[in-house]
């Protein structure tokens, strides 16, 4: 498994659009320790299980650092996906990112990426993360071989310092050596994000559904009737809350029901103006497969989609942008799914859709980076970093959208019990970049940047 940065052992140090670790750098130091609980040559995920420590003499600002773990694909079309399980500093706060080394060698051509976001906060001098139990596993769950693997150690079964993963601080070097043999990268490094462009950024950081922030920020959280999701339902802004998870503020949307569709509530929140078309669009939000209270098995979907109205059945203007996630499964599906689809039209009555998806049939519970580029010649969507699906120019939008997010049943057969139950999707923060096409790295670094600043809010998109 590989990464866009390398250190040539035989030139010195040659990192990706990083600069050589200065001498001084010890009063700044930090230290990365590995340990697996994965230790076989194939298993179902690999498991780098990590640990940073302060080995400065002030204060480090974890969202200065990155690690990179370093690995080979076992081919050249595999993908992977990242996962945290549980960290002291809190998945929501941890970010994975999957890169390609432009120099493959005998046992790396690919990396993982984690990142750290403003919520997890900085260590004094002599202390350390926690725990931070990642993982990631091939998209199609197939068994993976580490044992080729650079920053893989089987023997690591407990905690200790391993210089075969990097640790930058600000885009200096300060830990570890990575797989020789790679060119520096262009500077300004890929990573960073272009700089200027109209953007819509927002941490979420509210008190609760009637925080005047909220519309003044412009965010509409929905209380009129109307689809979609069962007849019946109502949908609930008090439902719409704020938490905290990991030290960072979170939106919380609460689905309910008791098996009628009177007993049902669900919850969205949209941007009022429907102001946003081309460039880039990105939200860390989690989804999960089983309800915080009562019995599983409902048919919810838990989204994140841009959108413009039907103006008239078929009409060829209207445009719509979908990451859906059935954890339960739904139309026709009998168990969990994930769509990205593009539309190009559709008339509601009788039922005739214009449109181009792709699919996951597998759990996506969990934290994950979703990230939708439109451009003038294609839409893509990523998930984790990853590519996970190419629509076609047929698809593109001829008008604006608004920015949504929600949690609807599509039906009441799933579950057919009269116990409430309530489901929950979580969202991190959204950002929009106007007219610009961002690598999924790049809106990770974006959304640092931002973070570092301090900055929770920024709406910079003139109107439609």
């Amino acid at each position: 498994m590989r990464t866009a940065i390398g250190v040539a052992a035989a030139a010195g140090l040659a990192l990706a659009g990083l600069t050589a670790l200065p001498a001084t750098a010890a009063a700044d130091g930090l230290s990365v320790q590995y340990r697996t609980s994965a230790t076989g040559a194939s298993a179902d995920q690999s498991e780098p299980w990590l640990k940073v420590t302060n080995t400065g003499s002030g204060s480090l600002q974890l969202s200065e650092v990155k690690i990179r773990y370093y690995f080979k694909a076992d081919s050249a079309s595999t993908t992977y996906r990242f996962a945290c399980s549980w960290a002291v500093k809190g998945c929501s706060n941890i970010t994975g990112a999957f890169g390609t080394l432009s120099q493959p060698t005998a046992t790396a051509d690919r990396y993982l990426e984690i990142g750290f976001t403003s919520g997890a906060g900085s260590l004094a001098a002599g202390t350390d993360t926690g725990d931070m139990q990642l993982r990631f596993y091939r998209s199609d769950w197939q068994t993976l071989n580490q044992s080729d693997d650079y920053s893989f150690g089987a023997a690591q079964t407990s905690y200790a310092n391993w210089d075969k993963v990097t640790a930058t601080r600000a885009n200096t070097l300060v830990w570890g050596s990575a797989p020789a043999g790679n060119d520096p990268d262009p500077d300004p490094d890929p990573t960073d994000p272009p700089a200027g462009g109209a953007a819509l950024f927002d941490d979420f950081n509210y008190t609760g559904h009637t925080d005047p922030k909220i519309s003044e920020h412009g965010w509409n959280v929905r209380s009129n009737s109307g689809g979609p999701g069962v007849p019946g339902a109502t949908w609930a802004p008090e439902n719409v809350t704020f938490v905290s998870s990991g030290g960072n503020s979170v939106m919380n949307l609460e689905t309910s029901t008791a098996g009628t569709g009177a007993s049902t509530e669900q919850t969205e929140v949209l941007t009022k103006a429907t102001k946003f078309k081309n460039g880039t669009y990105a939200a860390r939000v989690k989804f999960a497969d089983a309800p915080k209270t009562g019995p599983d098995g409902d048919h919810l979907v838990q989204t994140f989609f841009t959108i413009n109205d039907l103006t008239a059945p078929m009409a060829d203007d209207y445009s719509e942008y979908d990451f859906e996630y059935l954890p339960n499964g739904g139309w026709g599906e009998p168990s969990n799914i994930l769509y990205t689809t593009s539309w190009e039209t559709y008339n509601p009555d009788p039922w005739q859709a214009v449109n181009q998806h792709t699919e996951g049939r597998q759990s996506y519970s969990g934290w994950h980076d979703l990230v939708l580029t439109i451009d003038g010649s294609s839409i893509k969507y990523y998930i984790d970093g990853q590519l996970f699906g190419t629509h076609d120019a047929a698809y593109l939008p001829e008008r604006p959208m608004s920015i949504n997010f929600n949690q609807w049943l599509i039906d009441l057969a799933g579950q057919t019990s009269a116990t409430p139950r309530a489901y929950d999707e979580q969202v991190d923060y959204v950002l929009h970049v106007k007219d610009q096409v961002l690598s999924p790295a790049q809106v990770t670094a974006k959304v640092a940047a931002y973070r570092s600043a301090g900055t929770a809010f920024e709406d910079t998109v003139p109107g439609s």
